[in-house]
């Protein structure tokens, strides 16, 4: 995996010469992965209860054409 780095360029600005000093930030890759793997997590249980909202209020209402398209994308989950 390539390794990504923030640079920022700071210029103090003196007359008659510019100075430049550049800067690096660099995220660690196990603040990355952590991140990512709970933003997974979070979108992941939100999807999956969205889906369980729409299925029941499908049932609820009666519409079975809808609890079938429902119930399709809710097994991708529950695989």
């Amino acid at each position: 995996m390539k390794k990504q780095v923030t640079s920022y360029v700071l210029v103090k600005n003196q007359f008659p010469s510019e100075t430049t000093f550049k800067a690096y930030r660099d995220i660690p890759y196990e603040v990355k992965l952590a991140s990512r793997l709970f933003l997974d997590e979070i979108t992941y249980t939100f999807n999956k209860q969205r889906l369980e909202e729409q299925i029941n209020d499908a049932l609820d209402t009666g519409d079975v054409q809808s609890f079938n398209e429902l119930s399709q994308q809710y097994g991708k989950y529950v695989k």
